[in-house]
């Protein structure tokens, strides 16, 4: 999966079975009947991330996604998705599950943004929820087999 790409912007971090996790998006991409163009997930600190926050979308919070779609064409994925590493690991502890799967809930929470999923009201996120789930079963299966 060339066109789906990990970057890290000062931090060290490493994506366990990132061939693996990059089958799996993919697959969540097509599945929905879209066409992954290319999708870069840049790995990066709180800091660097509330930068990208203030500078690019006048929010001065912090927060564990930033999801930019550049797709030229419905139905194609093509996208900088920053993902704060610190956000991750803190999210974990907090909510009681391993920073793996939480890692793994916000990629695909940025693609099915992409996917036109929304989740500003409570109802959307509660779809949004599901939808997180239901995507986190299928990499289950996929990473048993």
């Amino acid at each position: 999966m060339e066109n789906i790409t990990f970057f890290n912007e000062d931090i060290d971090f490493t994506v366990q079975n990132a061939d693996e996790v990059k089958q799996w998006i993919h697959e969540v991409i097509t599945k929905f009947n879209f066409e992954l163009i290319e999708v870069n997930y840049i790995l990066c600190s709180d800091e660097y991330l509330h930068k990208v926050n203030v500078e690019y979308l006048d929010h001065d919070t912090y927060t564990d996604i930033i999801t930019f779609d550049n797709s030229e064409y419905e139905n194609e994925i093509e996208s900088d998705i920053f993902v704060s590493i610190d956000r991750i690991k803190e999210n974990a502890l907090t909510i009681g599950t391993s920073e793996t799967d939480e890692l793994h809930r916000v990629l695909i929470h940025g693609i099915l943004h992409l996917l036109g999923f929304k989740d500003k009201s409570e109802e959307e996120a509660a779809k949004m929820r599901a939808l997180e789930d239901e995507q986190l079963g299928i990499r289950n299966e996929k990473l048993k087999a």
